[in-house]
């Protein structure tokens, strides 16, 4: 299909008049029309459509229509019914009352075109700069960001299904690309333990039943590579994407001892980073946080939080599910500054908080990251009474450290953290230590003590957010922080954002965008209509709750 851009349309008189009539109150479809005009332009999407093709469905009006999709939690076939049937869409997309919409398969491919040029972004912009335009946007205050896991949309599979999937995914592959290869090289008995799914057999239930069954699984899977692998197989095979997960989950699952297939120890195998852990869906990845266990991604959500504005998000970034959210506050600031949506403070909990993260945020964005910074911790101090290294005093200039002991040392030795940022490792000699009167609270070790200090900016600044943050000033500023939870529980109740509706990284990030997106215009919507914000849930019995009595000395 191609494209031929139109300009933004007026909404055809008749539609007026019948939209009006039949929704005298309007509707959010028709207030966010009204309000913000038409959002998206076909201009904006043009590359993403050839010069030459049957003329396309107007691409402005497709965002529009996925954006309204996930406000109301539609299927392919109701927003597609909806553009056909409804009046309120109608008026929202500029259409005459007659127009007939489209197929419904007309939006899967074009959430695939979105895909492909990673342009999910440009649908949540397209909102923010109509907002922006509006004076509805306001980013130069205070932001605040969170993170939540996000289940992939693949079936949780066994370790024995898992292989058994992967293996017949690759047959399937392989008999599309070069049938009359694979009947030569095929085993008689593959057609008997491949042809269906894994789901669809009898798998034994007895523990040694089913790791023969692995173990079989192992075996034709790697006479598969090695026959892939041979001068007699077309090279193309080996490049088909089914292959290279065959591969890959072999070598993670499987190794040959001594001529025969065996399965890897546990202690033998990847990273939770680099781990396969479903045959459908190649990209998610397992991960635990608290009590949490999920396979599939994590998504951060980042907003603005001013009284007198809606609060709308105003950037998505969805990883898969290691990610650790410290390794995202320089991207999302980033992002941030790109877009020209900077917050003067930026509010997030303690795993957005690291010395680099602080120094970096200030520096480089001029932004002042407020979040609880983790607590300086040593072997003694878990104890009681010991000594962390914010007990020693450092003397930059001439790059010495004084125990709490009194004892002076010069072992100042620059060097990189296993993770590649500057450190400086100090060391006391042995000969102070040992004879040391405070040496329980300070160190067990017979070497002497040892501390890793991160450069001057850096240490000053996690030491003074870990001074500010028990002061009652910086936790009256940090509560509005927990409004956040609140975005993600309706971004989840509203929109399905814990599960992912499609497979691929890829995909679920466009899903978390157009949840973005069709979360702020349920927030302007509710701006406009006067919608209080809700409050916090707290049950009639939690209410009761006696209030915890005041220390001695407390104010």
């Amino acid at each position: 299909m191609s494209m031929q851009p139109s300009g933004p349309s007026e909404v055809p008189a008749e539609t007026v008049r019948v939209a009006r009539a039949a929704f005298p109150r309007g509707s959010l479809a028709i207030r966010v029309r009204d309000e913000l005009g038409p959002l998206f332009h076909d201009e904006e999407f043009a590359d993403l459509f050839p010069v030459r093709g049957k003329p396309a469905w107007s691409p402005g009006r497709l965002a529009l229509v996925l954006v309204l999709q996930f406000v109301e939690g539609l299927t392919d076939r109701q927003a597609a019914e909806a553009v056909r049937a409804r009046i309120d869409f109608k008026y929202a997309l500029g259409l005459e009352l007659g127009d007939p919409g489209f197929d419904f398969s007309v939006l899967s491919e074009f959430r695939d075109r979105l895909v492909e040029a990673d342009a999910g972004r440009r649908v949540l912009d397209g909102i923010l700069a109509a907002a922006g335009e509006k004076g509805l946007l306001k980013t130069a205050g205070r932001a605040r960001t969170d993170s939540t896991h996000v289940w992939t949309a693949a079936r949780d599979v066994n370790w024995l299904e898992r292989v058994a999937e992967t293996l017949r995914s690759a047959l399937n592959a392989l008999a599309q690309a070069a049938p009359d290869w694979l009947v030569q090289v095929a085993e008689p008995d593959w057609f008997k333990h491949y042809a269906t799914r894994a789901e669809d057999s009898r798998l034994p239930k007895a523990r040694t039943a089913r790791e023969e069954m692995g173990l079989l699984v192992g075996r034709d899977g790697m006479r598969l590579l090695q026959a892939v692998w041979s001068t007699q197989a077309p090279q193309e095979l080996r490049t088909l994407p089914q292959v290279e997960h065959l591969r890959q989950m072999w070598v993670q699952n499987f190794h040959q001892v001594e001529g025969e297939v065996r399965r890897r120890d546990p202690k033998d195998r990847p990273p939770g980073a680099t781990c396969l852990v479903n045959p459908y869906d190649i990209e998610a990845r397992n991960s635990v946080k608290r009590d949490t266990t999920w396979a599939g991604y994590k998504v951060h959500l980042t907003e603005t939080c001013e009284e007198d504005a809606p609060n709308l998000i105003t950037n998505v970034a969805t990883t898969d599910a290691t990610v650790p959210d410290v390794s995202m506050t320089e991207p999302v600031h980033a992002r941030l500054a790109e877009a020209g949506r900077l917050p003067g403070e930026h509010l997030v909990d303690a795993g957005y908080v690291d010395a680099h993260a602080l120094v970096h945020a200030r520096r480089e964005y001029s932004i002042t990251l407020t979040g609880p910074a983790a607590l300086a911790v040593s072997p003694q101090t878990a104890a009681g009474g010991g000594f962390t290294g914010a007990d020693f005093t450092i003397d930059w200039k001439d790059e010495q450290v004084t125990c709490p002991g009194g004892r002076t040392t010069t072992r100042w030795n620059p060097d990189r953290s296993p993770e590649g940022t500057p450190v400086i490792r100090v060391r006391f000699n042995k000969s102070d230590c040992q004879p040391c009167l405070v040496r329980e609270q300070c160190t067990t070790s017979s070497a002497g003590r040892r501390l890793t200090l991160r450069p001057r900016e850096e240490h000053e600044a996690l030491r003074q957010a870990r001074a500010d943050q028990d002061t009652d000033t910086w936790k009256e500023r940090y509560k509005t922080r927990a409004g956040v939870e609140g975005t993600i529980s309706q971004a989840v109740q509203r929109c399905g954002l814990r599960r992912s509706r499609y497979l691929g990284l890829a995909k679920t990030a466009l899903q978390h965008q157009l949840t973005g997106a069709a979360i702020n215009l349920a927030r302007i919507d509710a701006h406009l209509t006067g919608t209080p914000r809700a409050r916090t849930r707290t049950s009639h019995f939690a209410a009761l709750r006696p209030a915890e009595p005041k220390l001695d000395g407390a104010k």
